[in-house]
């Protein structure tokens, strides 16, 4: 009979930290076995995955 409304905040997003922690973590394995080139771009990866989460936070901090 009743209806339990819950409401969910907007999120943009919210997988980038996920998978930034992700690539470094491969960037730290590549560069432990000696694949340089695997990591530098595992590396570039997840740097612009951190700054668009850092982004995306400020902005839905803001609204």
């Amino acid at each position: 009979m009743f209806h339990l409304v819950t409401s969910v905040p907007l999120q943009a997003g919210g997988g980038f930290l996920y998978w930034a922690v992700i690539f470094f973590v491969l960037a730290i394995v590549a560069a432990a076995v000696g694949a340089r080139g695997v990591a530098g771009i595992s590396m570039e990866v997840a740097r612009i995955f951190v700054l668009i989460f850092i982004i995306l936070a400020i902005v839905s901090l803001l609204l």
